[in-house]
């Protein structure tokens, strides 16, 4: 995947496709093709190679298909290989994987996607099962998973529960969705919010966070979109992070735990 990686970022039209997504994300192939001096076929080729290495990942919304920049494969290489590089490539690898992971003022949307050498029935258990969830997350939900139920989430010794707090989808080894949950005041405390941000989050609306699990190969592909966000939320900040760090620990666990491999 690394010399994928490094094939597709050569080409300088590819560069300026990522230029144009990290400006305004999710865009469709359409208004990519009218930003460019290039026909749309090649634009698509383009877009194709960089899917491929993983640098972009696609959504739908409704019959829209739009693209998203993926900043999985740039941290996979700077985790892996940062200190074998030269001064100049640490700088140029720094600068890119700031770029890919910057939020954009277009696009409030997290779209983030990598790649799980595991079974979709694995990683499933991994999404849903809390004696799992426990162990590279640090939550449990509790919740009989059909579609509506309520969710409660538990952070240790704090439950946080409210209205709309549900399960919105649940395909098994497909696709999972369930509403963000209620900031509360036992949250807040948890961890260690201050009272200034505690009072902006409480009043944010629920967001809507899904997993979408693809077998490809020995692998699965996971694509995790978080939406619903408001213009200047401090919850979309806050979470920009956190899952990049709450996917890698999910793709460690759900490779490596014998647990999970026997269940």
């Amino acid at each position: 995947m690394d010399d994928e990686v490094f094939r597709a970022l050569a080409d300088p039209s590819r560069r300026q496709l990522l230029d144009m997504l990290n400006a305004r994300n999710g865009q469709t192939l359409g208004e990519l093709c009218a930003g460019l001096d290039m026909a749309r076929q090649s634009v698509s080729k383009h877009l194709a190679v960089l899917e491929a290495a993983n640098l972009v990942t696609t959504v739908w919304r409704g019959r829209e298909k739009l693209h998203h920049v993926n900043a999985e494969p740039i941290n996979a290489i700077a985790d892996r290989w940062i200190n074998r590089y030269d001064r100049r490539r640490v700088e140029l690898f720094a600068d890119l994987k700031t770029a890919l992971e910057a939020e954009t003022m277009s696009d409030n949307d997290f779209v983030y996607t990598t790649y799980i050498k595991t079974t979709p029935e694995r990683l499933w258990q991994a999404l849903t099962d809390p004696k799992f969830t426990e162990q590279y997350w640090h939550v449990q939900h509790e919740t009989d998973w059909k579609v509506g139920s309520e969710m409660v989430w538990h952070l240790g010794d704090v439950a946080m529960a409210g209205p709309g707090q549900v399960v919105l989808e649940h395909d098994p080894y497909t696709r999972l969705s369930f509403t963000w949950h209620h900031i509360t005041p036992e949250f807040a405390k948890a961890v260690e919010m201050d009272d200034d941000l505690y009072q902006k989050t409480s009043r944010e609306p629920l967001s809507k966070a899904t997993f979408e699990l693809e077998p490809v190969d020995d692998q699965v592909k996971l694509t995790v979109i978080h939406t619903g966000f408001e213009p200047g939320s401090a919850i979309r900040a806050m979470i920009e992070d956190g899952w990049t760090r709450l996917i890698s620990d999910l793709k460690s666990f759900a490779e490596t735990s014998p647990e999970l491999a026997a269940g």
